[in-house]
């Protein structure tokens, strides 16, 4: 069964838990409800959180940890020598899945899978006409392991429905036993989904703590492979799969840095004085079309941005500055990239200002006027400095927003690692090499694969930092009005 038919069957319990509840608190009153003790609703939600939530825990845990244990099984299957010089566990595993998931299209064909299994190059022709592409011919042991992957993932699959089937049916009957007229089941409804609640926020927090887990763990395996004093200390970055690579950080983090400078030089003054605007001398009408135009800003995909930095903006600056000056003659480069990540952040400036603005009082406005102010010097001498903890915060969130941006930067300022102070040169950043190293047909445990994970750690902390940068101005120098 599969899991979207076994997510209706589940769906389909709890609503007749809650139909049923609410009938049969109904009946057990003899038809007055003032003699429960809760809305007959409250009795149909308790039925229906026991048949729904158990199961659907069960199928969650049970599809996260499947995998886990099925694939460590199948891959003891593979013997060492089937396994290719220079590669890994990782990537026989990924052909192993290949070849699985092609023989269930192939069955689903109502293809003959008996002379398959032992005919390597027939197989690879069959999976290959079917869509799924090998590069060699899979070696027997290969083959068994992806056979033996599939009756697991069946079994598994047939075990998690009946169990979850199981759970479900139990729960909706003991729900369904607990309706009497004494039964406080407003109080136990309202526990049950504040302990649901609690579990659903916890959920934010367990990925967090997973992120950072896997970027700290594969970073420790990066640096028993290369050299942190290297990697810390190092101004050169050039990988080299076959060996030989110098992976220092400090061009990328460079990189970042100017490129993400450039962007606030951009951003924050135009966001400000836009937020200015509209939070003080804008009327009603014109404040309607303005901010919302503003915002559509953040809504345009960064793709987007990429095709205007590399099409118009590169080309422009290249023409009529870079060349004439004699800085350099190429599109991509390091102004090219600030200028429209700066256009892109506009919006979390403008917006989050303008919202910061608006929250300080009226009555300071009205006490600076009163005294003789006019409204410039009112927004210079008294908004500002009242509002001015919540626009570094929105400044330096908009400085994380950039520090972490990719497609703009690899369209606008292409992929040289260097440093560099002149603008008009093409440089990259720390998310640029993220995905590039990451990308391609590569060794998984070389450190030049790794090292992705060591600057993605990286990035985390700067970012980490920011924020925590940001809340604590917020949180020091926040002013406070009744």
């Amino acid at each position: 069964m599969s899991t979207g038919l076994l997510t209706l069957i589940i769906l389909a319990l709890a609503t007749f838990g809650m139909v049923a509840g609410r009938a049969r608190a109904v009946a057990s009153a003899g038809g007055d409800i003032r003699r429960l003790h809760s809305l007959p609703t409250f009795y149909g939600r308790f039925a229906a959180l026991l048949a729904a939530v158990p199961a659907f825990l069960l199928v969650i845990v049970w599809l996260l940890a499947q995998p886990v244990f099925i694939e460590n099984r199948a891959l003891s299957l593979i013997s060492p020598a089937d396994i290719p010089q220079g590669s890994s566990d990782t990537l026989v595993m990924s052909d192993v899945r290949r070849i699985a998931g092609g023989l269930d299209q192939l069955a689903a064909r109502g293809a003959d899978l008996a002379p398959l299994v032992t005919d390597a190059p027939a197989l690879k022709a069959a999976l290959n006409a079917a869509g799924v592409a090998l590069q060699n011919e899979p070696a027997p042991s290969v083959i068994a392991a992806a056979q033996a992957l599939r009756a697991m993932q069946s079994t598994s699959r047939l075990i998690m429905t009946g169990v979850a089937l199981v759970l479900a049916v139990a729960g909706l009957g003991w729900g369904l036993s607990r309706v009497r007229p004494e039964f406080r089941a407003r109080n136990a409804t309202e526990s049950f989904s504040m302990w649901l609640l609690i579990g659903c926020s916890l959920v934010a927090v367990l990925t967090t703590v997973g992120i950072v887990a896997s970027l700290v763990f594969e970073t420790a395996h990066f640096f028993r492979l290369y050299p942190a004093k290297d990697f810390f200390f190092s101004t050169t970055w050039n990988p080299q799969f076959r060996g030989g690579s110098s992976l220092g950080i400090w061009p990328l983090v460079w990189g970042t840095l100017y490129v993400s400078a450039i962007a606030l030089v951009v951003a924050v003054p135009v966001g400000l004085m836009s937020a200015v605007y509209l939070a003080e001398y804008a009327s009603k009408k014109t404040r309607s079309w303005v901010k919302p135009a503003i915002e559509i800003l953040a809504g345009i995909p960064t793709i987007v941005y990429g095709l205007f930095a590399l099409i118009t903006v590169g080309p422009l600056l290249r023409d009529w500055i870079a060349q004439p000056a004699g800085l350099g003659d190429s599109s991509s480069s390091v102004m090219t990239a600030g200028l429209v990540m700066g256009i892109m952040v506009i919006p979390f400036v403008s917006s989050l200002s303008d919202d910061i603005i608006n929250a300080v009082p009226q009555s300071l406005r009205d006490g600076s006027l009163g005294l003789g102010a006019t409204p410039s010097e009112t927004v210079r001498q008294v908004v500002l400095p009242a509002a001015l903890p919540g626009i570094v915060g929105a400044v330096l969130l908009a400085a994380s927003r950039a520090i972490g941006e990719t497609m703009i930067v690899v369209m606008g300022a292409g992929a040289a690692a260097k440093l560099s102070l002149n603008p008009f040169e093409a440089m990259t950043t720390v998310t640029v090499k993220i995905v590039s190293q990451l990308t391609g047909d590569t060794e998984f445990a070389s450190p030049e694969t790794l090292v992705a994970f060591a600057l993605g750690l990286t990035l985390f902390t700067l970012t980490l930092g920011l924020n925590i940068l940001a809340l604590y101005i917020v949180r020091k120098y926040r002013e406070q009005y009744e």
